[in-house]
């Protein structure tokens, strides 16, 4: 029943959405809105196809942005009229349906309101994520392809395009690596609370004998570069490797040895791609993935320094930052948040919001306790 601090709730969402639409800008939103508006009708366009792709997908981004920011605007107006209603005529299923409405809102707002935490140099970037198998022997490789297929449910969910560039099968089961994009704004700025060592345990379907294993994966976050980022690589830097694609068991993909592999002689930082059956068009992605891959160790060194400077030792992100358990009981908890989920097949189709939500506001405590210190 919609109690007597009913009203205080309508009016802290009220306040939330009013900071909301401060920070994201609605009316400077709705202004680019009519420009990219006028440019999607322009004839010519798709003469420049990369242009009219950016154009499209930014209008696309922002009309569903301000439809969420308006669309929660409106559900509490009409809550508010609904509790209104409910008291006025003392209609008990009219304020359980206002109490049930307000706590869908809250977390409705809660959500947007973190997508305000991203004001990050690269939050807004598309999002670049390799994951590789660690200790744990085929339970490893096993559980890095859970996460890929965890990532992609997600994306899917959202309405997010992914585009893999390279995924290297182990031998018995499993990946040994994946490198794949997810482009939506804002992806990197969410999933990056994703980087770090995520850990199996669990009774292996690979041990005849029934064995518990622990197994271990590392998830990589980069930012995808845009053509106004400054990163320049020489051509004597890089080693090109061309080799056959192969699928699970080392099936053959390509009839013609189009997969590309690049090294960064430098840093020893390698890349391949394989997702096109062009050389070229292989090596023009890896290269994509190579040069945003060069930024992103860049800025860690230079953070590196920072904290060094600052007398920091304590690295803010542990090496291992979830644990998934399924046995001897079920759960999903994030060692910084402490959020968890007793769900575990849940998180592994994809429901992994509460977790983002929770890693994006430890970082920002974090990183204003460090600002702080």
């Amino acid at each position: 029943m919609a109690g007597p601090d009913f009203e205080t709730q309508i009016k802290q969402l009220r306040a939330t959405l009013r900071t909301i639409e401060q920070v994201l800008d609605v009316d400077a939103m709705r202004v680019e809105i009519a420009d990219l508006g006028e440019q999607v009708g322009a004839p010519d366009l798709w003469d420049d196809q990369d242009n009219a792709q950016r154009v499209t997908g930014r209008l696309s981004w922002l009309q569903n942005e301000l439809e969420r920011f308006e669309g929660l605007v409106s559900r509490v107006d009409d809550l508010e009229v609904l509790g209104e209603m409910g008291r006025e005529e003392n209609d008990a299923e009219t304020l359980a349906e206002a109490d049930v409405e307000l706590r869908k809102l809250h977390k409705s707002v809660e959500a947007l309101e973190v997508r305000t935490l991203l004001s990050g140099e690269y939050d807004a970037r598309e999002a670049l994520v390799t994951i590789r198998s660690g200790a744990g022997g085929v339970d490893a490789a096993d559980f890095a392809e859970m996460l890929m297929r965890m990532y992609t449910r997600w994306a899917e969910q959202h309405s997010y395009n992914v585009e893999v560039f390279e995924t290297s099968y182990a031998e018995e089961a499993g990946l040994k690596s994946a490198t794949f994009a997810i482009h939506a704004p804002y992806a990197f700025g969410t999933l990056s609370v994703e980087a770090g060592t995520h850990r199996l345990v669990r009774i292996s379907p690979f041990d005849n004998q029934g064995r518990r294993q622990t197994s271990f994966a590392a998830v990589e976050v980069v930012p995808v570069l845009e053509q106004t980022d400054e990163i320049d690589i020489p051509d004597e830097e890089i080693r090109t490797d061309v080799y056959r694609s192969g699928g699970p068991g080392g099936q053959s993909v390509n009839t013609t040895d189009s997969a590309v592999r690049l090294t960064h002689l430098p840093t020893g930082t390698v890349v391949s791609c394989q997702n096109e059956k062009s050389q070229l068009q292989n090596k023009a992605s890896a290269m994509v993935v190579l040069k945003a891959k060069l930024l992103a160790r860049k800025k860690a060194e230079e953070k590196a320094h920072l904290d060094e400077m600052r007398g920091d030792v304590q690295a803010s992100w542990g090496d291992q930052m979830r644990n998934y358990v399924l046995n001897p009981y079920q759960i999903v908890k994030d060692l910084r948040t402490s959020f968890e989920v007793g769900n575990p097949q849940s998180v592994f189709d994809g429901e992994i919001d509460g977790f983002l939500e929770a890693g994006i506001r430890w970082r920002r405590g974090a990183e204003r306790a460090a600002a702080d210190a």
